[in-house]
């Protein structure tokens, strides 16, 4: 019997907690989980690069770096898409059209936006949109090691606004009235939010492990679809510090949810590679073959992807 070594993050949106609620891994294959929860995607690299993790859930850029540092994993499937807000006190002013996104961060000159550690996906991305606005010697970016203490430090004043992810935006909408002022399909398009990658040495001798674990994810996927409200009450069953409307409304902060590896999830985590290089956290840029295993999961979903389900787009 294989054992698998899962990390995964908070976040509740990820599939890892419809299958540590349902069982469904150890009642349906004959693999065993070993889960282990981690803060950021970075502090997941760090544990591939010991030997600890066989499989992980995170935003891909942190895989990216953790490739160019010689780290033999590959993502295999997806799981959700634009999955990062930014969000602000109820005083600052949302975006009113896409064009003008510098005047909604305008409005953080002289002032600091929290968001998760340095090679996060929100941290690329919201150091991508100041860089772009001119701004990056006049809005500041304090990164944190849990994305719970960004909103802390918005309640104390140590930063005015918090880039992460849809859960951050509803945590702080209920406790500090925050708003979602660049919501997730203007902050990047199609960003690869999470994916689930392996190690190479899993995907090319435990192939049959991988796959299995897989279908079940794609599975757990179709029910964040197809049955929100039942998928909403394992997760939050599963969590148990929050309720089932808590985790309702991430579904309908950013609704882009499926397990395939489509050219538009593909394309949009190969345009991070310049943005890596600029910032300094790679070295050279990747091929799609050092960053993508894709032959597991189009087996498993053959389909056209359900990234864009009207029924979850409203």
């Amino acid at each position: 019997m294989k054992k698998l070594r899962i990390g995964h993050l908070t976040t509740a949106y990820h599939t890892c907690f419809i299958l540590m609620g349902t069982g469904w891994i150890e009642e349906r294959t004959d693999l065993k989980t070993e889960w282990r929860l981690f803060p950021t995607g970075p502090e997941m690299i760090k544990a591939f690069s010991q030997n600890e993790l066989d499989v992980g859930y995170m935003g891909l850029p942190p895989a990216i770096i953790g490739i160019d540092k010689g780290l033999q994993v590959k993502c295999v499937a997806g799981g959700h898409m634009e999955g990062t807000v930014l969000i602000a006190k109820k005083e600052f002013r949302p975006l009113k059209d896409p064009g003008s996104i510098k005047e909604t961060l305008n409005q953080f000159i002289s002032k600091a936006i929290g968001t998760p550690t340095r090679g996060s996906i929100h941290d690329v991305i919201i150091r991508k949109l100041i860089n772009e606005a001119g701004l990056q010697d006049k809005v500041a970016v304090k990164n944190f090691e849990w994305a719970d203490f960004i909103i802390d430090a918005m309640e104390d004043g140590v930063v005015e606004g918090g880039c992460g992810t849809p859960p951050l935006a509803v945590l702080a909408s209920r406790m500090m009235d925050a708003k979602v002022i660049l919501p997730a399909n203007v902050m990047w398009p199609n960003n690869p939010s999470y994916g689930i990658v392996a190690t190479v040495d899993m995907i090319e001798n435990f192939t049959e492990a991988i796959g299995e674990f897989l279908k079940l994810h794609e599975e757990a996927c179709n029910l964040i679809r197809n049955k929100p409200e039942e998928a909403a009450e394992i997760v939050a069953e599963t969590i148990g510090i929050i309720d089932k409307n808590f985790v309702l409304e991430v579904y309908r902060v950013s609704p882009k949810y499926c397990a395939s590896l489509p050219s538009e999830y593909i394309n949009s985590t190969m345009a991070f590679m310049p943005v890596l290089r600029s910032l300094g956290y790679i070295s050279k840029p990747l091929t799609r073959n050092d960053v993508f295993h894709t032959e597991l999961i189009e087996e498993i979903h053959p389909e056209k992807p359900h990234y864009s389900d009207p029924r979850m787009l409203g």
